[in-house]
């Protein structure tokens, strides 16, 4: 396992958001974190990346189980994609993109870099001068994910992947990561399009309140459309 979060329980300022949070992503896989907004998904991601100390519970990194700053956590191979995508707008994409260059590991199966990210979204080098407020909102989830890319993650963490993009731009989105997984990519995305992520995620949890309320595959996901409306609805 590269992640594992056991009975994890955090939060903010004394007040808990987390109850008890267990999940894990293997090796290769794509693991999807659902829920309604304010359920605790972007907690989870937070805590997961050292943004905020466990109260209870443990979280283990590439088999390590010590808690680590968000620094070592991000060198030790962790790629995020915030929510907001978070893109420097001072920058040019081209130094968005460069700035963040760390090369792979001797063992890594792919090797992600300047031109392999463009030649993942094309868009994108047709944009190498504008600065990130520059670009349109897709342009800018592009490249929030070649950022990520750019530091040859073992492990690529998407928070809210296609939320408010268009619908052209989500399925371009979709087919990268479904190609990113092809290329035996280990993913954790947290989405809303159902239909989209149980096509691209080999195994699913639902938050709710904090809680791990379900989790299951995607056959045992399409097979209870309560689901949606118990925890995913508006």
């Amino acid at each position: 396992m590269i992640l594992a979060l056991d009975n994890v329980e955090t939060g903010y300022g004394g007040a808990p958001v987390l109850f008890g949070v267990t999940l894990s992503v293997a090796a290769g896989a794509c693991v999807s974190l659902m829920g309604r907004n304010g359920m605790g998904k972007t907690t989870t991601v937070r805590a997961i990346m050292g943004q905020l100390p466990l109260t209870a519970g443990r979280i283990t990194r590439f088999g390590n189980p010590a808690a680590q700053t968000s620094f070592k956590i991000a060198r030790a191979g962790i790629g995020l994609v915030p929510e907001g995508r978070q893109v420097f707008a001072n920058l040019s994409v081209a130094e968005n993109l460069q700035t963040f260059f760390r090369p792979a590991g001797k063992t890594a199966t792919t090797q992600w870099d300047f031109d392999k990210v463009l030649a993942l979204f094309p868009r994108l080098a047709n944009r190498l001068a504008h600065a990130g407020n520059h670009l349109s909102g897709g342009e800018q989830q592009m490249l929030a994910i070649g950022r990520a890319l750019m530091t040859n993650p073992k492990l690529l963490i998407l928070d809210e992947a296609t939320e408010g993009l268009a619908p052209i731009i989500r399925e371009q989105i979709w087919a990268c990561l479904a190609r990113l997984k092809a290329e035996g990519q280990s993913i954790l995305i947290i989405d809303k399009n159902i239909s989209a992520i149980a096509k691209l995620a080999d195994h699913h949890y639902i938050l709710d309140k904090g809680n791990v309320v379900w989790d299951g595959n995607s056959t045992a996901l399409l097979a209870s459309p309560d689901l949606k409306s118990r925890y995913l609805g508006v």
